[in-house]
């Protein structure tokens, strides 16, 4: 992926980029499917996939059949709701959160005022975005999570849409799994103008659902 900064992680690629595209726009996709709209052969959808299986962002499920003939596998976002819960993101949410309590045992000041819950879902959120190649500082009074200097800043304006909204729904995956009262909203350079004038700023705004922190 042509970026002003390396982007680390199952996502590193922008062909990984425009599968979890796809999924999270509809669910229960095929090989063949996934293939005919990217172009690319079966194997490396297979390999793209299975990368994003062990990232935690893809879960994949045996298709229920009524009639004779081979179930096909089926694709879907993980989206840390009901059937579309990944245990790798449920393991790496509950790693975050016991690294976390760790840091506020030694930092106190660390602590966020916004309860156990939400602060469980930042610890997640954190090391996902880390792990994505962003730099994130939360702010937990404005509930924004600002990403500038954006490493997809130098690519091509044309893409920071589908990068956004695959970001988008990647963060509020990881936060449902993780429980709580957050939830990802939007993501403040969704317009392309706004790209062109400074396309290195990005900030991740954040909103309280109706759960109640504990």
């Amino acid at each position: 992926m042509a970026n002003g900064a390396p982007v680390c992680g199952p996502i590193s690629t922008f062909s990984r980029v425009r599968i979890l595209h796809l999924v999270q726009s509809r669910a229960e996709r095929t090989i063949g499917e996934l293939c005919e709209a990217t172009g690319l052969h079966p194997n490396t959808v297979r390999e793209h996939l299975q990368r994003l299986i062990e990232g935690g962002y893809v879960i994949q499920a045996t298709e229920h059949r009524t009639t004779r003939g081979r179930p096909r596998t089926l694709y879907s976002a993980a989206t840390g709701a009901g059937d579309a819960s990944s245990p790798i993101a449920r393991d790496k949410a509950k790693a975050a959160a016991q690294r976390g309590d760790l840091l506020r045992r030694m930092l106190p000041a660390t602590a966020s005022a916004l309860g156990r819950d939400a602060t469980y879902q930042l610890d997640a959120l954190i090391e996902h975005l880390e792990e994505s190649g962003f730099a994130p500082v939360v702010d937990d009074e404005q509930l924004t999570v600002d990403l500038s200097p954006c490493p997809h800043a130098a690519g091509r304006a044309e893409d920071r849409p589908m990068l956004c909204s695959v970001h988008l729904g990647l963060m509020q995956g990881v936060l449902t799994e993780a429980g709580g009262p957050l939830a990802a909203e939007a993501v403040r350079t969704t317009d392309l103008a706004e790209h062109s004038a400074r396309p290195e700023e990005c900030v991740v705004q954040l909103r309280l659902t109706e759960m109640t922190a504990a």
